[in-house]
């Protein structure tokens, strides 16, 4: 089964798998399947000329300040001089590449190509803080020779709209915003006026963040947009229903291979199976949702709101379960207690074995739906709390 084939199924095509194949041996595929959708690497290189923020961005799309352990280091001068990878907090399947930049006075463009080995990238980021210029265009040049893609970043758009705000009585940001677009398009024309997205890294709600996204998802193969859409943060209520929509069209398959253990007729090992996959695809749910401890505590400091008014914001026992199982600080005695996550899941699937593995899977099925749309209604309330709404 490809990953591609394999995405065109939903709940429908897995009970039809199940019907026409040996059970075991569609389960058994389905949790291979889980296996590769987990494990699939994404390359992402960040490249453009000195001090244009590449780092900034690049921590801001894992989710760290450019103080936080494991950032890239920002400055004013070049700080990358060697390609450095940087991976993601919670997929460390997603790598983000720091290269070095290409505005650098001793900058040489045929040693830059040998180096930069393209083929290790999936995708190019060519990120600026001011205009597209002459190495740029190169660079953008011999992505396209090696069949790579590649996208224009301009950054730093929360610098330039402050700026006008300064200078002007009457303000227009979307005008802004255009003409700043413009002015860069003009700059890459001759490449097919490829679009150019304006970006703020400490405000990814705001400008082109999500429709970076998109473009870069429309153009990955299927488990390569999983690993993406997974690991960008939630910055706004548009980026939680991407994330919603990709995760629900994974549940048939985390249903389906947690339906192993009806298969298997001995006392209380399918029960232990079947939940090892559920916990598995909840915790990853929670963590791509950013209702995990971590990222809760970036949104509080981001949007400088008390850490507990987003954590009272949580209200579901799956999501609440799952902060308390992963919670990096224990629980103290005066915290409420929480039910366990493995006692809720054995309260909702009500019995722990199945006749068959059609009865299984359509258990499991109702249960993960259920339980991602709450964490999803959850962390609406999170963004409400937080002002991103």
């Amino acid at each position: 089964m490809t990953e591609d084939s394999s995405a065109d199924l939903d709940f429908s095509g897995a009970l039809q798998r199940l019907r026409e194949h040996d059970p075991n041996t569609a389960v058994a595929k389905a949790k291979e399947e889980l296996h590769s959708l987990d494990s699939v690497t994404l390359n992402i290189a960040v490249t453009g000329e000195t001090g244009a923020g590449k780092s900034a961005f690049i921590n801001a799309f894992r989710g760290l300040n450019d103080d936080d352990d494991n950032s890239a280091p920002t400055g004013i001068t070049e700080t990358t001089k060697v390609a450095t990878m940087y991976t993601h907090p919670a997929k460390s399947n997603v790598r983000l590449w720091d290269l070095p930049g290409t505005g650098m006075p001793n900058f040489k463009a045929n040693k830059f190509l040998k180096e930069v080995q393209f083929e290790t990238y999936d995708s190019f980021i060519i990120i600026s803080s001011e205009r597209f210029k002459e190495n740029d265009v190169f660079l953008a040049k011999e992505i396209q020779k090696k069949q790579k893609r590649f996208y224009f970043v301009r950054t730093k758009i929360d610098n330039d709209i402050r700026s006008v705000l300064k200078t002007r009585r009457h303000f227009d940001e979307q005008q802004v915003l255009c003409t700043i677009r413009e002015d860069c398009q003009s700059n890459v024309k001759e490449l097919g006026n490829p679009k150019v997205f304006l970006i703020s890294s400490y405000d990814l709600g705001k400008y082109d963040f999500h429709d970076l996204v998109d473009t870069l998802e429309s153009e990955l193969s299927e488990y390569k947009r999983f690993a993406l859409v997974q690991s960008v943060p939630v910055c706004s209520l548009a980026m939680l229903e991407k994330k919603k929509e990709v995760l629900e069209n994974f549940i048939w398959l985390a249903a389906l291979g947690s339906s192993l253990g009806a298969l298997i007729p001995l006392p209380l090992l399918s029960l232990a199976i079947d939940k090892t996959v559920l916990l598995t695809y909840l915790v990853s749910c929670h963590n791509a949702l950013g209702l995990n401890e971590q990222s809760l505590i970036k949104l509080s400091e981001r949007v400088n709101k008390p850490l507990s008014q987003l954590n009272s914001a949580i209200k579901s026992p799956i999501a609440l379960a799952l902060v308390d199982k992963m919670a990096i600080r224990p629980r103290t005695a005066m915290t409420k207690p929480v039910k366990s996550l493995e006692d809720l899941l054995d309260a909702r699937l009500l019995v722990t074995s199945f006749m068959n593995a059609t009865e299984a899977f359509r258990s499991t099925y109702n249960v993960l739906q259920g339980a991602l749309n709450e964490m999803i209604n959850d962390m609406r309330q999170v963004l409400q709390a937080a002002g991103l709404d």
